[in-house]
């Protein structure tokens, strides 16, 4: 008996769209890039349910024939190349003819077409890749395509898909993608009946700012280079607004935004000494390259590329991207105006000059009686004097100050719980008390070093910064006190990041912030708490954001866990940052009155005890 057959078309196409359609966002890409492929200058993107219930394009582009809309769900049905040679000469977004196959096999798809000179359209319904009915049709000129209930008859698959909220993140990203690059095109984006994105055609800076927000203009720096390998032109940012996450890097190859280790490394390298460790820039950049020096043909998502001439690549974009920095960047704000000349008239007749006099008090002894000097330590992370002229309103009040039961009773509210577990209890006492009675040293304003009977204690003040913080947070049972700000400030995200931001807000209320919507996509912060920092609450909210998507991606599903850990982390006290030895002392008290005082939230140790008998060893 034979055991090898041939799997029915079906079933092959339900295995090539799990390499093709792996969630709503791919099938969007596919679909948009075939409207670009057929010169539209006009797109419409809608969706309900994050995709899952629909997916629409709307295009004003060529349209096809009655014959070409039925044949384009077969599988390696195309009109991008005929030969193999084709594939070394590729300038459309599309070629493998696979996308339509896919969509249809795992969807119920609704295609309505017609070409310019056409008195009538085709319409084309599909369940599962079974043609249901082909028919003329009344629609405009151009193609709209509608791909329902996708993943209906493969549960598994439609199970994996996360909350509407990251899945509804994943499309706009897509959408970003496509729409940066094609400039020269309207774009619309509607989810849920609620217009997110209204693009009119422009060039590259303007749809930079259409997508990300007038601001934009100032921020970043204009690249335009030609060589015979390649042309760069584009946007890099400037060096003072780097970000935590490479959130906002978009690189694109002949119109095909793409994902090079190589190309980034290239660029982030320029900025190498002028941002901050952990720090990445962001950038919006368009490669011209010969297509028959470039292969596209590696992964299904096309998104990875192969380059002939990769290292001669390596070294224009790093070098342009310095020249962009030293022309646009840092220089361009330090312009010296030269010294004009100037004609000195001749003195009046019979002037005589007078030998300059300084006024000064011949009794005066600066010893006699000295004032006290502060000893208040210099640096960007300002750090008060202990004791009674402490500001109480200072972040170092509540960051090193012991809760007690009398200050509860006091001021009427529930303080955290910092007590230590019953089981470190005796690790608490024997520690904190030598430490707060021995002097403390700063290491490179790093690392604290103290003595202990034991041996010699080094922390990392900042991640045990983040302990104390993270513990403080997480502590709290009900909200906590808000402090009014002066002047409001407004903080603005993208559509799909304003639905995130807006499911945090009790998060965020119970911490102490009061925000409020203000429109669309911004909100209002009137409040925050009155332990937080001096800090750009934009890039803190955008962490919080970046940091909630990951936590979801991964299963991680306590966003009150995700929140705490973000603040403690944007809280905590930086490397770099002078500590004064009430702040030292009390930091490493609070340290051993966490549950775990060991290692941050992050994972990283917070401490280590180096023995007497291994110093020297």
């Amino acid at each position: 008996m034979d055991l090898i057959s041939i799997l029915p078309d079906s079933v092959a196409n339900q295995i090539a769209a799990g390499e093709v359609v792996d969630r709503p966002a791919s099938a969007v890409k596919e679909l948009l890039e075939n409207a670009m492929d057929a010169g539209a200058t006009k797109i419409q993107l809608i969706v309900k349910d994050a995709g899952r219930t629909l997916i629409q394009v709307v295009d004003n582009g060529c349209g096809m024939s009655e014959s070409d809309a039925r044949v384009c769900f077969e599988r390696h049905a195309t009109s991008k190349i005929h030969k193999a040679d084709d594939l070394f000469a590729i300038r459309t977004m599309g070629f493998r003819g696979e996308a339509l196959a896919s969509i249809a096999a795992i969807a119920q798809v609704e295609l309505k077409t017609r070409r310019q000179g056409d008195e009538l359209g085709t319409e084309v319904l599909i369940d599962g890749s079974d043609l249901k009915e082909q028919s003329p049709c009344h629609c405009p000129f151009g193609t709209s395509i509608a791909v329902k209930n996708l993943f209906f008859n493969i549960p598994a698959r439609r199970n994996f898909l996360k909350k509407d909220s990251i899945e509804l993140s994943h499309i706009e990203e897509i959408f970003k993608r496509v729409a940066l690059i094609n400039y020269g095109t309207e774009y619309s984006f509607h989810s849920n009946g609620r217009l997110l994105y209204d693009l009119h055609a422009g060039n590259f800076a303007e749809r930079i700012s259409q997508i990300f927000g007038s601001n934009y203009r100032e921020r970043l720096c204009p690249i335009d280079e030609h060589t015979d390998i390649v042309s760069i032109h584009g946007y890099v940012s400037k060096p003072e607004f780097a970000r935590k996450s490479r959130g906002e890097q978009y690189l694109f190859v002949n119109h095909r935004f793409v994902k090079h280790p190589a190309l980034s490394a290239a660029v982030e390298k320029a900025y190498t000494d002028v941002i901050p460790d952990h720090y990445y820039p962001s950038y919006f950049l368009h490669l011209e390259v010969d297509p028959s020096r470039i292969d596209i043909n590696i992964h299904p998502t096309k998104t990875e590329v192969r380059f002939v001439d990769e290292h001669p690549l390596f070294a224009i974009l790093r070098a342009a991207t310095k020249k962009a920095l030293g022309q646009f960047g840092l220089g361009n704000e330090l312009q010296f105006n030269p010294i004009e000349e100037v004609d000195f008239l001749p003195a009046p007749k019979g002037y005589v000059p007078r030998e300059p006099k300084v006024n000064y008090n011949p009794d005066y002894n600066p010893f006699s009686n000295p004032t006290p000097q502060s000893n208040t330590s210099s640096g960007s992370f300002h750090t008060p004097a202990f004791e009674n002229d402490r500001p109480k309103s200072d972040k170092w009040t509540s960051f090193f100050d012991l809760p007690s039961e009398r200050d509860g009773e006091e001021k009427g509210t529930d303080l955290p719980e910092m007590s230590p577990a019953p089981q470190q209890q005796s690790v608490a006492t024997a520690a904190a008390q030598p430490i707060t009675e021995s002097p403390c040293l700063q290491l490179q304003q790093h690392y604290i070093v103290s003595a202990l009977p034991s041996g010699l204690l080094i922390v990392d003040q900042q991640a045990a910064h983040e302990r104390v913080l993270f513990e403080r947070y997480s502590n709290r049972r009900q909200g906590a006190v808000a402090q009014q700000l002066l002047f409001p400030v407004n903080c603005q995200f993208s559509p799909a990041d304003a639905d995130i931001f807006n499911e945090l807000l009790p998060d965020l209320k119970e911490h102490g912030f009061e925000i409020a919507p203000l429109g669309q996509s911004t909100f209002v912060v009137t409040a925050t708490p009155p332990d937080m920092a001096d800090s750009d609450l934009q890039q803190l909210f955008d962490q919080i954001i970046v940091e909630h998507k990951g936590a979801m991606i991964q299963k991680f599903n306590d966003r009150r866990v995700s929140l705490c850990r973000t603040l403690a982390r944007q809280q905590a006290v930086r490397p770099g940052t002078p500590l004064k030895q009430e702040e030292m002392q009390q930091l490493i008290a609070d340290l051993f009155c966490c549950q775990v005082p060991s290692v941050s939230p992050s994972g990283r140790k917070t401490m280590v005890v180096l023995n007497p008998d291994t110093i020297l060893n």
